[in-house]
């Protein structure tokens, strides 16, 4: 694998449209992304869908993913996207402009530090704790609180990833806003501290 650098690594068979990528990113092959932001230091595997989404530093998305998958108009006569792409089917037709709007409105947020499993599912207007792990195959329809582990179909709790006051204090902390050069430095701490230890040593 080439060693990663400020530049996105975007593999092969991707298709990315109104995305924004942070430093040392990389997208999977056969990734679909739109209307996205990732930021620095984040990564999805391969085949993952994601749409309408801001995705904060270091998260850790695995294959397979689809986060902010886009619905359907359910109140209406039908749920076909005839009604709204309707120029893919008669020549005097516009798109519904306002559904598309409304779409792009429903914004999923994924926080700092996390990690979403294989196949896991994140919907639209749902927001994903910094720290937290959603479990492969979970289905997320409401929020996920920080540095919890969520699974299941609806994902629901099932445990605390760290204590709530260690939790706390990682989010006060912001270890994801540091610079590359001082991540560099507490690299050892990093790889070789619990968190509570980690917090002593840098001031959380």
């Amino acid at each position: 694998m080439p060693r990663l650098s400020p530049d996105p690594l975007i593999h092969s068979d991707c298709d990315l449209t109104a995305t924004t990528l942070g430093h040392y990113t990389e997208i999977g092959r056969g990734t679909r992304m739109s209307h996205t932001v990732l930021g620095d230091y984040s990564y999805c595997d391969r085949a993952c869908d994601i749409a309408n989404a801001d995705i904060g530093r270091f998260a850790n998305i695995a294959a397979a993913v689809r986060i902010g998958a886009t619905d359907h108009p359910m109140d209406r006569a039908s749920l076909h996207h005839f009604m709204y792409r309707s120029a893919d089917y008669w020549d005097d037709a516009v798109p519904d402009a306002a559904f598309f709007a409304h779409r792009l409105s429903r914004r999923a947020t994924i926080g700092h530090d996390t990690w979403i499993g294989h196949a896991a599912m994140v919907k639209p207007q749902v927001s994903v704790g910094h720290g937290a792990i959603v479990a492969a195959g979970a289905i997320v329809t409401r929020d996920v609180a920080p540095y919890t582990i969520v699974a299941g179909n609806p994902a629901r709790l099932l445990r605390h990833r760290q204590p709530p006051d260690i939790a706390a204090r990682l989010v006060a902390l912001a270890w994801w806003d540091w610079d590359h050069t001082r991540l560099r430095a507490a690299l050892d701490d990093f790889r070789s501290l619990d968190a509570p230890a980690f917090l002593a040593r840098h001031g959380g």
